[in-house]
């Protein structure tokens, strides 16, 4: 790494001594798990920890007071976020974020870089930091490294990050390096915008699932005067066990004299793998996140309060807890809290999740002390990633006549408690990590600004043509419910347009099972699904204007006799390892001559570069869509430059530095291409128009 001379004088200059005076209180016998002891501005903080993360200066329906008595050490905040509201100069005004927040330990500012990871569609990056348009206010603001840490100083927390940039663990090694090596130089400026601020600071390490980057990023950064090291890029898409090898690779790479933290990890049993593999310091959203859901982690296993089993427990709801939760409160109220979406339910189970892993985190350093890690290691395995030990989860008998399964697709419960469908030959889960509905909603009837498209009127109403949604993979019907209940919401409140769904699915077998378990799957408790099922077609009774069709068999195949051409469509097949026809140049090339001169927008879940490449080969401009669960970008795509003006919507085409990645990618040409047709299909991708408006300083947004 080869340093400017500021960033040399840094090196020079840098304190002999930790900014956190740093010491090491034992390290566990055949395991990489230690504790530790620091001292920030504000307290001494014991390791390992836990961090409840406060974005916005304040952790979801708990008080500092709680925090507090539950253990919590340091708090997390968001450096983005307290940038936009209330901004540096009332920190500034009113002497720091401790005193603003009545919080009197330690505080660690995030620098913004995971929202250069989770807000693609509303940020564009350059060398200089990332372009973002404020949600408040609209304005324009350059993240910087030296913005980041001049707001992190004027916050006042302990303990500063590096801005970094975030990319997916599964991102391809181009992608990956470029990611890194802004990082790096981002580090060394945020290293130099600290000065001679006493805040301590910690770099992070980039590199997604790549050993070697891991590597090159880890010495690059040690070459600097940090006071700590994180292990960033995890938790954004990769697998467990993914996840934890490079973890240990990462942590072996760290200095044994300086703190290790994790980014964004996790659950309890994640934080438990963690520290075996030599991590310190740890945060999540988790223990709020899933309070508010109905979630509870306990020594008897993860409990869902949603569950009809506790509606008449007076039971505690962790008995070997000592948290005023379970001090006070029996499962049949939190039970009735919970589904009655009481904000005191979502309370109380937050202060309890806070107590549970912060007494995880006293019993691990206990362990660690005394040297018997690798006893208690193995004693919390067993039951920290158990569901319920008091009443398990089981399976329906056989004469409950409801199978787990039919044909290739079976029942899937995530640990959230939603259900979902997996395809058993792929093993790919249909809506993994967000409710089947929920993901509906925002990717496609929000995307598609459908209830403004469907606004007329009203001496309008009868001549209105109707709006025609191509539903392509029915799968659950969880798209098709989701565009119905918009529909019916917008006619309880004004005239409509009228509009048709049509459907194109070969295998039905996922929405009968899921019929079956509409206990899971509460949007198909309508008539639509079930006329569909038994009839192919359902016309609505309330609604004389909205109706659906099945159309079966394959889809490129059938599209043709569709009885109405699209304009929307919901592109929603399984991915190309399941069905890869679907995903082709020549699939996209067939939808688009369907299309024909119609203004038609697609929107579907992948951000791939080979599906998006083929998009644009078809004929179809392209724009980033928002991000969904683990996914930083989703893809809309259009027939024409401009959609329809009335939907409001607002997409950001690729553009130029889409095609310079697009040239580094390792998947530059989708696989049905043939290495003697690839120089043809690169002229085409750079010629099309898009590119060529963006390359003559045209806007490529959309609105």
């Amino acid at each position: 790494m080869i340093l400017s001379p500021a960033q040399s004088t840094l090196n020079e200059k840098a304190m002999s001594a930790s900014r956190l005076d740093f010491a090491l209180d034992a390290e566990a016998s055949h395991s990489r798990a230690r504790a530790a002891t620091f001292r920030t501005l504000h307290n001494e903080v014991q390791t390992p920890l836990f961090m409840p993360v406060g974005t916005k200066g304040a952790v979801k329906a708990q008080l500092t007071r709680t925090l507090e008595e539950s253990g919590s050490q340091i708090l997390l905040a968001n450096t983005y976020h307290l940038l936009l509201r209330p901004g540096a100069e009332v920190f500034r005004k009113l002497g720091g974020i401790h005193k603003f927040m009545s919080w009197e330990r330690s505080v660690l500012t995030d620098s913004g870089g995971y929202q250069i990871f989770s807000l693609p569609h509303s940020r564009s990056m350059s060398e200089a930091g990332a372009v973002f348009q404020s949600y408040l206010d609209g304005r324009t603001i350059l993240l910087s490294p030296e913005l980041s840490i001049e707001t992190q100083k004027a916050i006042g927390s302990d303990i500063m990050m590096a801005l970094d940039h975030c990319v997916a663990s599964t991102a391809d090694e181009l992608t990956a390096r470029a990611a890194m090596e802004i990082t790096q130089r981002w580090a060394a400026r945020s290293l130099a915008a600290r000065g001679e601020s006493p805040q301590a600071m910690f770099a992070i390490v980039q590199g997604a699932l790549s050993p070697e980057l891991r590597r090159q990023s880890a010495a690059q950064l040690l070459e600097l005067p940090f006071d700590g090291f994180a292990i960033g890029g995890l938790a954004v898409g990769e697998t467990k066990g993914e996840r934890e090898d490079v973890c240990e690779l990462t942590a072996e790479l760290l200095p044994r004299e300086q703190p290790r933290y994790l980014m964004g990890v996790g659950t309890p049993l994640d934080i438990l793998e963690a520290v075996h593999r030599g991590v310190d310091m740890f945060d999540c959203i988790m223990p709020t996140q899933l309070a508010q859901r109905g979630g509870a982690f306990t020594s008897r296993g993860f409990l869902q309060m949603r569950r009809g089993v506790y509606k008449f427990s007076d039971e505690t709801l962790d008995p070997e807890c000592t948290c005023p939760t379970c001090a006070q409160y029996s499962r049949a109220y939190l039970h009735h809290l919970t589904k009655s979406s009481e904000t005191l339910g979502w309370q109380l189970l937050g202060q309890h999740n806070f107590y549970f892993y912060h007494q995880l985190m006293r019993d691990i350093r206990a362990s660690i002390l005394a040297d018997r890690f690798l006893d208690l290691y193995r004693e919390k395995r067993v039951f920290l990633d158990e569901p319920d030990l008091d009443n398990p989860i089981q399976l329906p008998k056989p004469k409950r006549r409801r199978p787990q399964s039919i044909g290739n697709y079976e029942v899937h419960i995530a640990r959230e408690g939603f259900g979902s469908i997996r395809q058993i030959s792929s093993g790919e889960i249909m809506h993994m990590r967000t409710p089947p509905m929920e993901e509906a909603q925002r990717l496609y009837v929000e995307q598609s600004n459908l209830a403004v498209r469907l606004r007329v009127a009203e001496e309008n109403v009868e001549s209105g043509e109707p709006l025609v949604i191509w539903d392509v993979g029915l799968g659950a019907a969880a798209n098709a419910m989701a565009a119905i209940r918009c529909y019916e919401e917008a006619a309880a409140s004004g005239p409509v347009r009228p509009m048709q769904i049509i459907s194109f699915e070969n295998d039905l077998d996922s929405l009968k099972l899921a019929l079956l378990h509409n206990d899971l799957f509460p949007y198909l408790r309508h008539a639509g699904p079930a006329a569909i099922v038994e009839q192919g077609q359902w016309q609505s009774r309330q609604h004389a204007t909205l109706n659906w069709l099945l159309i079966s068999g394959d889809f490129l195949e059938t599209m043709r006799h569709a009885p109405a051409r699209p304009d929307l469509i919901f592109y929603d097949m399984f991915s190309s390892k399941s069905a890869g026809d679907a995903w082709t140049p020549e699939a996209f090339r067939r939808l688009f001559a369907i299309c024909g001169a119609r203004d038609v927008e697609l929107f579907t879940y992948t951000c791939s570069t080979a599906v998006r490449a083929g998009l644009l080969a078809a004929g179809f401009f392209v724009a980033r869509g928002r991000s969904m669960g683990a996914k930083e970008e989703t893809t809309i795509a259009f027939t024409c430059r401009a959609p329809d003006a009335a939907t409001a919507s607002q997409h950001t085409l690729l553009a130029s530095d889409w095609i310079e990645r697009w040239n580094r990618s390792q998947a530059k040409f989708p696989a049905a291409i043939a290495a003697e047709q690839r120089a043809a299909f690169e002229d085409v991708i750079r010629g099309h128009a898009q590119f060529r408006e963006a390359q003559a300083g045209r806007d490529t947004s959309l609105v």
